[in-house]
């Protein structure tokens, strides 16, 4: 059986090949920066790079869950449905109850903590449900997902007959989502993003389990024969992708005021995008939260570039999909040429 060599990163000595293919990467982002500068008017303002780094914020979080499944050699494509899903079940908790004939409007009418509390369990049970599936009956994770996240928005579509609930919400509904750090309009949940940033970052270079994730992306059986509980660990991960899943769904509906059963629509295949661009391997055990954050970067240069030149969204689509394939084409080129 061929086995796969786990590549753990390293801070000294020969650069690791993750490092490697970050600052790759940032070298790709900063040729992509500067060639639309030269096309976008006012592309290069400091005000568009900060958006550049905050528009995106959402797809970064679902990134780090998603990253940490791809290095074990797994998918998570629920997480959008996971998002509606979430988000849905925070407003129709905290709905006032009893208080129109329009259904749409009445809820159970419990405490906005209460109800995110009881929201965010709401989407980690999907991510034990993959866990299941995945781990005891040994489900291809890409199809078990892609049905748990059919069921998670379906449920979101129920619960809001196909369209939203915004109405009869307690005023702190929409307070977290649109709360700004103080004298700037850098909103939380970048704060959010950049704290589970640094989170992951340690987990993944520092700690024991980090280090377990890419032993069993490498190969799952010997780090089984090695002591490590693969089940429970791949468990954990899947439960941790539905809950930043959960995270991100609680702040989009605050910040829009509503529970949509159709919001997030294509995210889970951003969140594969930015990853894939950050050099996370497809068949596991190579990857970095880091080259996942500069993967959200160069997809969020490429789509602003697209909006700024005015073009179509089909065009913005096939521009994201080219940029994706330059990128995979060269990591895999320079990894050879490195290897050589």
């Amino acid at each position: 059986m061929e086995t796969k060599h786990a590549v753990l990163p390293s801070f000294g000595g020969k650069m690791s090949n993750e490092s490697f293919i970050t600052l790759l990467m940032v070298g790709v982002l900063l040729i992509l920066f500067s060639i639309a500068a030269v096309f976008v008017p006012n592309f290069y303002l400091p005000q568009n790079m900060l958006n550049l780094v905050t528009n995106n914020w959402f797809i970064v979080i679902l990134g780090i869950g998603v990253t940490f499944l791809l290095i074990t050699g797994n998918f998570d494509l629920s997480v959008g449905g996971v998002i509606a899903l979430t988000g849905v079940l925070s407003a129709y908790f905290c709905q006032a109850a009893n208080v129109s004939e329009n259904v749409l409007a009445n809820g159970l009418g419990l405490p906005y903590g209460v109800a995110v509390a009881l929201a965010l369990l709401g989407a980690m049970s999907i991510g034990a449900l993959n866990a299941f599936f995945v781990v005891r009956l040994k489900v291809p994770s890409i199809i078990v997902t892609l049905g748990t996240m059919m069921v998670a928005r379906g449920i979101a579509q129920v619960i809001t007959q196909g369209a939203q609930r915004n109405t009869s919400l307690p005023d702190v509904f929409g307070l977290v989502g649109n709360m700004a750090i103080p004298g700037t309009a850098i909103k939380l949940s970048v704060l959010v993003m950049i704290v589970l940033l640094i989170v992951a970052f340690i987990f993944e270079r520092k700690t024991v389990l980090g280090r377990r994730t890419y032993l069993i992306g490498a190969n799952a059986e010997a780090a089984r024969l090695s002591g490590i509980n693969v089940d429970r660990h791949l468990t954990a991960l899947f439960i941790l992708s539905s809950l930043l899943a959960g995270i991100t769904g609680i702040l989009l509906a605050s910040e829009f005021k509503a529970g949509v059963s159709s919001r997030a629509m294509g995210y889970e295949f951003d969140a594969l995008v930015v990853s894939l661009l950050g050099g996370v391997s497809i068949a596991g055990g190579f990857g970095s939260v880091l080259g996942m954050f500069a993967g959200a970067l160069i997809l969020s240069v490429v789509t602003s570039a697209a909006t700024g030149l005015l073009l179509s969204p089909d065009w913005q689509f096939t521009l994201k999909a080219i940029a994706v394939f330059i990128a995979i084409l060269a990591q895999s080129y320079f990894l050879r040429r490195r290897k050589g």
